[in-house]
């Protein structure tokens, strides 16, 4: 057998030449439409026809190594250490907003010869004993108006 002139017919051949020869070569058909992983495939079975198969003591020396009943189905557990089992993981709400201080935060803002201070709590903000769901709520209230809350309190971004 001449591998690189079967390699050489192979590659000018279209995928579904190709697929034709993997079933003629295989015995059966094949969904892959990879022509690089036909061409690779059909090249080694032609080999192996050619050249002889694994020899019986290989085919058993793999069929122990597939042997898949002393194989873990779960890894190990790793040892606690003192540390580990002293840590303790809670969990909460992350702010979706990074221009946003941690809750309990004071805003301070001077409007009109007033100081507006906001305190930023886990699920709003308080101004005047009020608790309001946006700091551009806050504005509103302060102002009267429409205002963006972040622009208001000057939080620029992630700082």
């Amino acid at each position: 057998m001449n591998i690189q002139k079967e390699v050489a017919a192979l590659e000018r051949m279209t995928v579904d030449q190709l697929r034709v020869r993997f079933a003629e070569v295989f015995g059966e058909s094949t969904n892959g439409r990879h022509k690089q992983w036909l061409v690779k495939r059909i090249i080694w079975r032609m080999q192996a026809n050619s050249e002889g198969d694994l020899s019986e003591r290989a085919r058993r020396r793999a069929e122990e190594l597939a042997n898949d009943s002393d194989l873990r189905t779960m890894p190990p557990r790793q040892p606690r250490t003192e540390s580990a089992s002293r840590t303790k993981t809670v969990t909460g709400r992350v702010r979706s907003d990074s221009r946003l201080p941690m809750p309990g935060a004071v805003l301070t803002r001077e409007y009109k010869n007033r100081t507006i201070q906001v305190t930023v709590l886990a699920d709003g903000f308080e101004f005047e004993g009020e608790t309001y769901r946006s700091l551009s709520a806050v504005a509103k209230a302060v102002t009267g108006s429409h205002w963006s809350g972040h622009l208001f309190f000057g939080l620029k971004g992630g700082k």
